[in-house]
């Protein structure tokens, strides 16, 4: 793939091809289900079901009851026995963790649109001591898109999430001693040397070309086929979100695999979806 700047990508080890589909853990994959099967029917779900549908993943039964049990401690999830069977519903704070999930994954990825050449200053710092703290920043920072360009040193080439970044702060007890600038920043070829110094692009694009790869060979043959590769399908758009921060198209290399892997996306979320439905109805009504 032709990379801008004339900067090879360096030797990539042939094992982390196509491994991405098969590592997740039971928890996440729990939420995946949870937040594209379960949210938008808004019924209780019987123990059973999650064991069958997570079973057509490789997840092990005792895997699967861990992961329940998990979620219910942190308040996603109330159960609620029935007799000898265990029937689990959202709680409200699983739905909005859900929901907000659900539109992060489905409205990222799409065209950015021009760039006016303005950026998001912040300069917030956590004491060395707070390690806790220190990753809770960077982790809601990067969540809302920012890049780490040096210590204490965030950016992002959308002055439009001021508003959230500062709540995110306010949140996380920092606001009083960040500080937030808008403007902008040398030339285009400055701005793209900063972009590359913010965020591993490099890396970013491997993680795409993995899910290009992955993705592009699955090949469902029935029912029970489409929803496990369906879920797999979401679970690993999942991540994109976190991991790339939707840069305006004049900071991207060129051939930016973001692009195909966001069109291969829909394209096959449109295709397995009625299949994964039907086979999700099936596995709970039983």
């Amino acid at each position: 793939m032709a990379r801008s700047g004339g900067d090879a990508a360096p030797p990539r080890p042939e094992f982390r091809r196509r491994r991405e589909l098969g590592a997740a853990s039971a928890r996440s994959l729990l939420l995946t289900v949870l937040g594209e099967f379960v949210l938008p029917g808004g019924e209780a779900v019987w123990t059973a079901a999650f064991l069958r549908a997570l079973g057509l993943l490789g997840v092990e039964e005792k895997a699967v009851r861990q992961a329940l049990a998990r979620s219910a401690a942190e308040g996603w999830l109330a159960g609620e026995r029935r007799g000898r069977r265990t029937a689990w519903r959202l709680t409200p704070a699983g739905e909005r963790l859900l929901t907000d999930g659900t539109e992060r994954i489905y409205g990222f990825g799409g065209p950015v649109g021009p760039w006016d050449g303005r950026w998001l200053l912040v300069l917030a710092t956590v004491p060395e001591t707070s390690r806790k703290l220190r990753h809770l920043l960077r982790t809601r920072l990067a969540w809302s898109g920012l890049g780490n360009l040096s210590p204490g040193v965030w950016v992002s080439p959308h002055p439009g999430r001021e508003a959230e970044v500062r709540g995110v702060l306010a949140e996380i007890g920092v606001a009083d001693t960040s500080t937030l600038f808008t403007g902008e920043l040398g030339d285009l070829a400055e701005a793209r040397r900063v972009a590359r110094q913010a965020w591993d692009l490099d890396e970013i694009e491997l993680a795409y070309e993995d899910f290009l790869d992955a993705v592009g060979a699955l090949r469902p043959a029935d029912e029970p086929g489409t929803f496990a590769a369906h879920t797999r399908l979401v679970q690993e758009w999942r991540r994109f979100p976190f991991l790339d921060p939707a840069l305006p198209a004049e900071l991207l290399p060129d051939d930016w695999s973001g692009s195909q892997a966001f069109a291969l996306f829909h394209e096959r979320h449109d295709a397995w979806r009625p299949a994964a439905d039907r086979q999700w109805k099936a596995m709970s009504a039983e």
